[in-house]
């Protein structure tokens, strides 16, 4: 029999050629903690299914990895479907929406003509855990366009029916489950027995399918409400639902039939109508200090700007503080393990001067606010005197202005706490969700790459610790902000794409980041393009493609 070497850990080994992934996996699963449900071969990320025919490398991708975490979520997601559909009748179901994250739950929304109870979503629940059971495998063909147009609009699926009307590639990959059948963008789970963890609950109209942590991934942690988390992604796709742009298709419509300018209008001003109305409700609080904060490329630099034009607006006078202002001089910045700066912990910021500074600005006293020189690694003090008035109020903007470790010589009541982040309101379909933290991510690349001269492949690199920091810093104070503020645009990532695709096709096939790469570059590519010219100059992509009126 004909036989192909791989390597894997560093180790040669022979196996019969064709055979599969899953076969060879389950010959090294004793070496992995948690369970193996992708693989890289030749760097390549690939389902298990698929037969190695030559020599290659092979690693193992993990349900405790990102790549591997979201394979399981997609799995899942295809197994409420088809568990959602059995239990209800798909006679009686006009459609099934996974509309958003919110803590380590996914929320969906259900329209049909049999109720949604507590008693079927249990049943549903009943259903997934049979499947699950009976280890049925995800299996893939693949058809052309045309077809999958035709068979989307059979199932009354017609999000994805509309997204391939926009489709250049000839081709379509379905998944069938046991004879129900979807379209996701990204790979599946090898068969149901891999989605052992999970728990579905009621919440608010519809239910939220509860899914393990990447870091802990064979445990359901109880749901913990995040109220105004929740209400705020609710206000986002209340307002799609009202533009009737609630999917990639329909903004596509818009942009193909020339309609864009007017959707940048209205959705920069239900931006400005909210920023104002947060300006009113400082206002009449009457609190001197605007602490905010949010995860990266949330637009916090312009939002902070925007903010304070509204508040003059309002007979107030606002003066911008930026905390990196008070970091440590550099040799006393706080390391990480890898012994490199972390810049992103508490204590890299000299708690004692910002505070002291802040408690005489509170009592009247003048106060010089200082500059850090990134270059020399040294805070400066250039006559930056400040002294509140009556209608005077500090905007502090940091990533730490959540948490009153920053500012723990501050009375709660003189501080008006405000969480910003790009929560993206938009999906490409009924049941394939835009995580926020890839439009974050794609901002982030195109920012970086404009003002920093930072490849796409160096942003990508960074993410992972960006995200461990956000993690630590930013998450676990967002719900006791006053106020959330979501920044994310409805057209963006149209006009986004424009900028990014360039610098990811930079990015050299070799490299551990091409994976990351081609992911996103499939991911844009459901869009059609749209230009920036009518994006208004104080508008928070600005920020991101460059242009703005304010100085970020």
């Amino acid at each position: 029999m004909e036989r192909v070497k791989v390597e894997i850990s560093g180790k040669l080994y022979e196996y019969p050629v064709n055979s599969t992934l899953l076969e060879i996996s389950r010959d090294f699963q004793k070496d992995y903690e948690h369970q193996i449900i992708l693989a890289f071969v030749n760097n390549k990320l690939r389902e298990l299914f698929k037969q190695v025919s030559c020599d290659c490398s092979i690693r193992f991708v993990t349900t405790a990895e990102d790549d591997g975490h979201k394979n399981y979520q997609r799995g899942l997601i295809l197994i409420m479907l088809k568990a959602f559909y059995a239990e209800f009748g798909k006679e009686n179901v006009e459609k099934v929406a996974v509309e958003y994250a919110v803590g380590n739950g996914l929320y969906c929304d259900y329209s049909g003509k049999v109720p949604l109870t507590r008693e079927r979503i249990l049943a549903v629940k009943q259903r997934m855990e049979d499947i699950v059971q009976r280890d049925i495998p995800f299996l893939k063909r693949s058809i052309g366009t045309d077809d999958a147009i035709e068979l989307f609009r059979k199932y009354r699926m017609f999000d994805k029916e509309k997204l391939f009307r926009y489709r250049r590639v000839s081709k379509a990959n379905i998944y069938n489950l046991d004879g129900f059948e979807d379209y996701y963008y990204g790979y599946m789970p090898p068969s149901s027995g891999m989605c052992r963890y999970f728990d579905l609950i009621p919440y608010d109209d519809g239910f939220l399918l509860v899914l393990p942590d990447r870091k802990q991934p064979t445990v359901v942690e109880k749901f913990v409400p995040q109220p105004k988390l929740y209400e705020t992604l609710k206000e986002a796709n209340a307002w799609a639902q009202m533009m009737d742009i609630p999917n990639v298709g329909a903004l596509n419509d818009v942009i193909a039939q020339g309609k864009l300018n007017d959707l940048i209008l209205v959705q920069e001003a239900l931006q400005e109508k909210k920023i104002s109305d947060i300006a009113d409700m400082i206002k009449k609080s009457g609190k001197k200090f605007i602490m905010i904060a949010g995860p990266s490329s949330s637009g916090k630099t312009t939002f902070s700007h925007r903010l304070s034009v509204q508040l003059r607006a309002h007979g107030l006078k606002p003066h911008p503080i930026a905390v990196d202002n008070y970091f440590v001089e550099r040799e006393k910045t706080p390391k990480d393990e890898q012994g490199n700066y972390n810049f992103e912990s508490l204590h890299a910021i000299d708690l004692e001067q910002f505070n002291q500074d802040m408690t005489d600005i509170l009592e009247g006293k003048t106060v010089d606010i200082p500059e850090f020189n990134f270059i020399s690694g040294k805070r400066e003090y250039k006559g930056n005197f400040l002294t509140l008035g009556p209608e005077d109020i500090l905007v502090i903007e940091g990533i730490h202005g959540l948490n009153d470790a920053l500012s723990y010589s501050l009375p709660r009541e003189s501080k008006f706490k405000i969480y910003i982040s790009a929560l993206t309101q938009l999906n490409i379909d009924e049941h394939n969700r835009i995580p926020t933290t890839d439009g974050r991510l794609i901002r982030r690349m195109v920012r970086d790459a404009r003002t920093r001269g930072a490849s796409a492949q160096r942003t990508i690199a960074m993410w992972p610790s960006v995200r461990r920091g956000e993690d630590e810093n930013i998450f676990p104070f967002q719900e006791d902000a006053d106020v959330m503020f979501n920044s994310a645009l409805i057209y963006e990532l149209a006009v986004l794409k424009q900028y990014a695709e360039p610098i990811l096709f930079g990015i050299d096939r070799n490299c551990p980041e091409y994976v990351e790469a081609k992911r996103l570059l499939k991911f844009l590519d459901y869009f059609i393009g749209a230009p920036s010219e009518n994006v208004p100059n104080n508008s928070i992509l600005k920020e991101f493609v460059g242009g703005s009126c304010f100085k970020v």
